[in-house]
């Protein structure tokens, strides 16, 4: 199945005494959504496209401007104004090019969302708003896929695997829902332009959903699979909060 040039690219994870040719292989046959391409998916990207995922679709509408560029580490100063999706692949295909990359320059919406998401295996939400967390979450819950989810806030990063098997426990997972029920208001919680935001803390997060999402795809267990992980930059600490499934977790 794979190409002795492959072999030789994925030769150092090979080595690993639990990582073999079968893990590999379930990573090049599967298929996931990546929604957003500003500092989550920055983090996020470049580990998922080097492991080995066969295809990847990125959607995103924004343009990139030059208040992304202290934590969204794929794009230049040269390259303001152009838009991230277009970037972002053109970059993620020089890394490697046995990864099937598409790009949607467009956001998430209710009209495009079913058809994106029953079509994937996984989805990795690397928003920035409420609404489209919420969208990601029904829409998973309408197709029974699993998606992992990431927020941060100041010096506070959340990271859980939503919707999916809980392996070696024979359960399914929380949804998001299941964490925060309903969406909070607009004044609520600021988002990062209004409360800052220190580059790093939104990279370490993307390289946590690639690790939750390379996880999953070969059915291994995980902390932050049917817990809400809450990292604290400070602290340097990580703390999982388990929590069961609502029962009522499929009405929306």
């Amino acid at each position: 199945m794979f190409s002795p040039e492959e072999l030789h690219r994925y030769s150092k994870q090979l080595k690993l005494p639990e990582w073999n040719i079968q893990e590999q292989s379930k990573l090049a046959s599967s298929t996931i959504l990546v929604v957003g391409a500003g500092g989550l998916a920055c983090g996020a990207l470049p580990y998922l496209v080097s492991a080995g995922i066969g295809k990847i679709i990125l959607i995103d509408g924004d343009s990139i401007d030059l208040s992304n560029l202290a934590r969204q580490v794929l794009y230049s100063t040269h390259e303001v104004g152009q838009k991230k999706v277009k970037i972002a692949l053109e970059k993620m295909s020089k890394l490697n090019p046995h990864c099937d990359l598409e790009g949607i320059e467009k956001n998430l919406t209710r009209e495009n969302a079913d058809e994106l998401i029953a079509a994937v295996d996984l989805v990795v939400d690397c928003t920035d708003n409420f609404a489209t967390r919420y969208l990601i979450n029904d829409t998973c819950l309408r197709y029974d896929k699993p998606f992992v989810y990431a927020a941060i806030h100041s010096w506070e990063g959340l990271i859980s695997l939503c919707n999916g098997d809980v392996f070696g426990e024979d359960r399914k997972g929380p949804t998001y829902r299941c964490f925060f029920p309903e969406e909070p208001g607009l004044d609520e919680i600021p988002n990062c332009d209004d409360a800052g935001v220190l580059g790093f803390l939104p990279g370490m997060m993307g390289i946590m959903q690639a690790k939750e999402a390379i996880y999953y795809l070969v059915a291994w267990a995980s902390p932050a699979n049917g817990a809400l992980g809450r990292f604290d930059a400070n602290e340097f600490s990580m703390r999982f909060f388990k929590m069961n499934r609502r029962a009522n977790a499929n009405t929306i």
